[in-house]
């Protein structure tokens, strides 16, 4: 009889609730585990604590770039063309992907404990970091409204009677995300679920996205200050924690969209257009907090509102709390919404492409 483990490779098993209980109750494991580690490392520090939970919420917000996205998305549904019924392409994407963020904080932390003098350029790197990080977050929410009005566009000529071809949205799909594109080629390669974790580790070195520099960032200065180099990798062991349960979690929500698509093909129009307008949303929650908080500062610009932004920035508690909650409530009313404009009793013609 196969062991709970050896079922997550087991991609041509039907029975997925075994293998669902077994992928859920190892991310229990890994996420109780990270926040347990960060409580024994920072007892009596509630400023540590709250940076540990914003780089939770870091983690939680990378996992719906539009590359994670769309790479989950592509080989999810080729994996079941192939007649399998994968569960973990998003966990080993994603811990490909946590690799490099682990290792790279790493040695992050270890290169400002060397230096010693990072202290003193915290300021102008703090600077830097912050234009990076919402310059990127920005731009990611841009490129995202681009792809969710196509998406929407779909759904509502769907709606309205259209004909749904499955060829026409599938390509528009697999144009989300620049690394995406690029490693398109290599989702050839991909034939099992576990083949993820090279392609996640491949992604992993772009370091193209805001919420990894600002993994880095906050690695340093914890170093600079003089936190030890075990206390400081609870901040990626974290960031991972929580990439990996969105990861894994889309990657079963793809399944079931693709399952339900041969049947209701608006379901997956509506997960395709709820996950591009969450992603969105804390994009530019994060983005806009960064950019005005810099603004605010580097003018001295006072009043009510920047005291507020400055706030936010400086109570990293409170903006952890921001991004998940905004998780909750994003998935919470789309359900609501789905559910109360019986979107499932609309007719889909399908169309030949």
């Amino acid at each position: 009889m196969p062991t709970p483990i050896s079922r997550l490779f087991r991609e041509t098993d039907s029975a997925l609730r075994p293998r669902l209980i077994s992928i859920y109750t190892l991310l229990a494991v890994m996420n109780i585990g990270a926040w347990a580690w960060a409580f024994l490392a920072f007892n009596g520090n509630p400023g540590l604590l709250g940076v540990a939970l914003v780089t939770y919420g870091l983690g939680l917000r990378h996992a719906v770039d539009a590359d994670h996205i769309a790479a989950i998305d592509n080989v999810t549904r080729k994996l079941m063309q192939m007649g399998q019924r994968p569960v973990t392409v998003g966990f080993f994407f994603a811990l490909g992907h946590s690799t490099v963020v682990v290792v790279t904080a790493c040695a992050v932390a270890v290169a400002a404990t060397l230096l010693g003098s990072f202290e003193a350029m915290s300021s102008v790197t703090g600077v830097i970091s912050t234009v990076v990080s919402s310059f990127f977050l920005l731009a990611i929410a841009a490129m995202n409204v681009m792809i969710f009005l196509s998406i929407y566009r779909s759904f509502r000529r769907i709606r309205a009677g259209g004909d749904y071809v499955e060829e026409d949205f599938d390509l528009l799909l697999n144009n989300r995300g620049f690394l995406a594109r690029l490693f398109r080629p290599m989702f050839r390669l991909v034939t099992k679920s576990w083949h993820m974790f090279p392609l996640g580790f491949l992604f992993g070195l772009g370091f193209d996205t805001a919420t990894e520099v600002a993994v880095f960032g906050v690695s340093a200065s914890q170093a600079a200050k003089g936190l030890s180099v075990e206390a400081i990798l609870v901040f990626p062991v974290l960031f991972a924690a929580g990439m990996s349960l969105v990861d894994t979690t889309d990657g079963v929500m793809m399944l079931g969209a693709y399952d339900w698509a041969f049947v209701k093909p608006m379901r997956k129009l509506y997960y395709n257009m709820t996950i591009t307008l969450v992603s969105i949303l804390v994009a530019v929650l994060i983005g806009g907090i960064e950019a005005l908080g810099l603004i605010g500062s580097q003018l001295d610009l006072q009043g009510g509102f920047w005291t507020a932004v400055g706030s936010l920035n400086g109570n990293f508690n409170n903006l952890g709390f921001a991004i998940i909650g905004l998780f909750i409530v994003a998935w919470g009313l789309s359900y609501v919404i789905y559910r109360l404009q019986r979107l499932d009793e609309i007719e889909v013609t399908r169309a030949d492409s």
